[in-house]
């Protein structure tokens, strides 16, 4: 999904000949069931309420969400807090991350190492992530473990316990992790340095995982500070998916999290970015780059513009969905300019989102020819428009996503945290299919043509060190 529903983070496996077997199945599985999901679109009218969620918010101010599925006995445990990086202080970037890894170490009742260890031995899977505008924790256990770990997640909400050793050897992993993810590759640095030029003002601009100068000088004093700031019941959500009803879930919440005395609480103000005057170009030249590529972002609407970001989810499916997209068929199929191309809308972000398009150029083609072609397959759908079939195409797919979900309650998990999460509502996740099917053709052209405007876009360029222009 390409709105609020794409996954955060992969869990990586090793590819083998077992694992390509695997994918295939999952393949064919996931065809067969989005192929019946649109049997049943034409057969029957779309209805709210597809998860059949329950809500309501403790006293002191926390969030709770039950999904219900009960295929399995299994549940997904989420806590969400509503911090991220852009809340990082200005000079410490990569804090919100570092007080992430540390929340893996002891608290009041448990010493360093003990929480993942009992998670282990009741046979539940761990770990948490860290973006923009949320960090998230999250256990997968079997139903009658959930007592177990909803009190290990609430010992930790305010009895996180870190000494200096422990912070320092952490913040190495960190720094390991920047080389790893970012330093070394070639994509990530220039996706790095277009964020800085999309973003004149906005903490967005800054990478999640933080400078490798200001990771360099966190503080263990500094974690304990910002833990201390924003960890608390008024700014958190839980989400309990899967094998649970609302009626067992609420006294568990009330018992443990509910016992967590409310803290004072306001939501930090953020600077608002200045009007974009100019387009930016960014390049980077990489000696293990084979083939140039370019992308561009446009600065458009975050999560809680909620009709404009449907109205560029269904614009990204139509310009660059797969094979299916205007820019595919052009540049890769028609013209045999690019290896591949695409769009990609980014609006898990509350603030401001961006809209992305990208291409990479097959071999001996001048990065300056398929920038033309791009340009003008860009410039004649906005111009035009999109067909009335390729509306009902993307609305049909951007519908099956979701549908798709309500068989996984990780999956169902990740969108109610991070829509709740971005200051949206349950019902509008409850009736996000409809609200697919209200947006209107023109809808879908004004949000284009307004947010990809030249003047708010940055086009980064990543080129082989001998490119022959």
């Amino acid at each position: 999904m390409k709105v609020f529903f794409k996954q955060v983070q992969k869990e990586n496996y090793p590819y083998n000949t077992y694992f390509a077997d695997c994918l295939k199945k999952l393949f064919i599985t996931a065809f067969l069931f989005a192929a019946l999901t649109l049997i049943h679109f034409i057969s029957n009218p779309l209805k709210a309420n597809i998860f059949n969620s329950q809500y309501f918010v403790l006293e002191n101010g926390m969030q709770v969400v039950a999904i219900p599925n009960h295929r399995a006995p299994v549940v997904t445990h989420m806590l969400w807090y509503k911090v991220g990086s852009a809340d990082d202080p200005i000079g410490k970037s990569g804090l919100a991350h570092f007080v992430e890894h540390l929340m893996f170490k002891g608290t009041d009742k448990l010493p360093s190492g003990e929480f993942s260890r009992i998670v282990a031995e009741n046979g539940g899977q761990e770990n948490a992530f860290t973006s923009w505008d949320y960090t998230a924790y999250f256990q997968r256990v079997a139903r009658d473990r959930l007592e177990v770990v909803m009190k290990l997640e609430a010992g930790r909400m305010r009895g996180l316990v870190v000494n200096e050793q422990e912070a320092g050897t952490e913040k190495g992993v960190l720094l390991e992790e920047r080389s790893t993810r970012t330093d070394n590759q070639p994509a990530a640095l220039l996706s790095e340095q277009m964020g800085s030029a999309q973003f004149l003002r906005h903490p967005y601009g800054t990478p999640i995982i933080g400078w490798r100068h200001e990771i360099e000088n966190l503080s263990h004093e500094d974690a304990i500070k910002f833990y201390k700031k924003f960890y608390s019941p008024a700014n958190a959500v839980l989400i309990v998916s899967g094998d649970i009803t609302i009626k067992e879930l609420r006294p568990l919440a009330e018992k443990y999290y509910g016992a967590i005395s409310p803290l004072e609480f306001s939501t930090p103000i953020r600077p608002i970015e200045p009007p974009h005057r100019s387009a930016r170009k960014v390049s980077l030249i990489h000696e293990r780059v084979v083939n140039p590529s370019i992308t561009r972002s446009y600065l458009a609407a975050g999560a809680s513009d909620l009709n404009d970001a449907l109205a560029l989810g269904l614009f990204a499916e139509i310009l660059g969905g797969a094979s299916t997209g205007r820019l595919y068929k052009s540049l890769v199929e028609k013209n045999t300019l690019a290896t591949w191309a695409g769009t990609s809308y980014q609006s898990d972000t509350k603030d401001y989102g961006r809209f992305f398009i990208y291409c990479e150029a097959l071999s001996g083609v001048r990065i300056l020819e398929l920038e033309i072609a791009l340009d003008m397959v860009i410039e004649e759908l906005l111009l035009k428009g999109p067909s009335k079939e390729e509306v009902s195409s993307a609305k049909a797919r951007l519908q099956t996503g979701i549908y798709l979900a309500l068989d996984n309650p990780y999956a169902a998990a990740q969108i109610f945290g991070r829509a709740l999460s971005l200051g949206l509502t349950v019902n509008d996740i409850e009736t996000w299919p409809d609200r697919v099917e209200a947006i209107t053709r023109t809808q879908i052209i004004s949000t284009a043509r307004k947010t990809l405007r030249k003047e708010g876009s940055v086009t980064g360029y990543l080129l082989p060190s001998k490119e022959d222009e």
